[in-house]
């Protein structure tokens, strides 16, 4: 029976990052989201201005985007140390950026199909009222770039490497990141809203404020798909790049006899790698000598090695 503590051979399962003044930040930007939204979309009903409606459901989805993230982050924080989650709950964001991207995609289509309509049918738009509440929209909008601009490239990460010893990291957040490219898209939308109101006004170029809309629909899916890209290889457990993955290869093999048999590295958060390696050799070492070849892989957290002496 063991009487000693196995401490220092337990692997940490904690991969949230945190950033509680970026967290913060988000809540504000949130409801001057959600705010500017409502007028927006009321706005463009009233007024016959399908680029404002486009640009209030735009902010809609980002309003939607930025309870995701929230819901997030508490989630994985709460939830960190919970022993129901095998590798912790450091996928809860991207799962959350993966649920966004889906709902992004949707809204998209919806502002698509209206355009196109509202391309063959117009109706009377009331320029005055539409861009004053367009301006204030993007008034909003460069408030909220301004809010987010420092924060999502701090956050702290509170995993420990796969040496275990108690480093702390410092990672970008790409949860704010995409905040932030929420709202600078949000204001180009916004930018394009008023460009198309006052050509209506001025030139009278009433299809300008349809086509503007269908404009809005394509950065949103575009953003969506880019979202969709990035996340759904983590949630499916895909590998590391090939030429990161054979220069751990080459650095076990490199010692004495050994032979890499199998290897499996994957995410298990945003920012943090797992790895599974499998080697065979005629002088098996301890496994701790193997994990100490490769301390300077800093993008592996979580190690685990298994050795086999070759019978041959």
């Amino acid at each position: 029976m063991h009487s000693q503590t196995i401490s220092q051979w337990q692997h940490s399962h904690n991969f949230v990052s945190t950033n509680p003044k970026g967290e913060k930040r988000t809540h504000w930007v949130l409801w001057l989201t959600i705010i500017t939204m409502v007028a927006e979309i009321t706005a463009g009903s009233l007024y016959g201005s399908m680029a404002l409606l486009a640009d209030g459901w735009h902010m809609g989805t980002h309003a939607a985007a930025f309870m995701i993230t929230i819901f997030a982050y508490r989630y994985a924080r709460k939830h960190a140390d919970n022993r129901a989650f095998s590798f912790g709950t450091g996928k809860v964001s991207v799962l959350g950026g993966f649920t966004s991207a889906i709902a992004l995609g949707l809204v998209a289509l919806l502002m698509l199909v209206e355009s196109v309509q509202r391309l063959f049918s117009p109706e009377t738009i009331h320029f005055n009222e539409a861009i004053f509440v367009a301006v204030i929209g993007l008034t909003v909008n460069i408030a909220s770039v301004f809010l987010l601009k420092d924060d999502h490239h701090h956050s702290h990460d509170h995993s420990h490497s796969h040496s275990h010893s108690h480093d702390h990291h410092h990672h970008h957040d790409h949860n704010l990141k995409a905040a932030y490219f929420h709202v600078l898209a949000d204001a180009l939308t916004s930018v394009l809203a008023i460009v198309a109101l006052l050509f209506g006004k001025y030139y009278g170029l009433h299809w300008l404020d349809a086509i503007m809309g269908i404009v809005g629909a394509v950065i949103i899916t575009r953003w969506a798909w880019g979202l969709m890209k990035q996340t759904s290889p983590i949630l499916l457990d895909g590998n590391i790049d090939e030429v990161y993955q054979q220069h751990i290869i080459d650095t076990l093999e490199a010692d004495a006899d050994s032979k890499v048999s199998d290897i499996h590295i994957w995410k298990v958060s945003a920012n943090h790698y797992a790895a599974m390696i499998s080697l065979v050799t005629h002088a098996p070492k301890p496994a701790q000598d193997y994990k100490q070849l490769l301390k300077n892989f800093d993008k592996l957290s979580h190690l685990t090695i298994e050795v086999n002496r070759c019978q041959d």
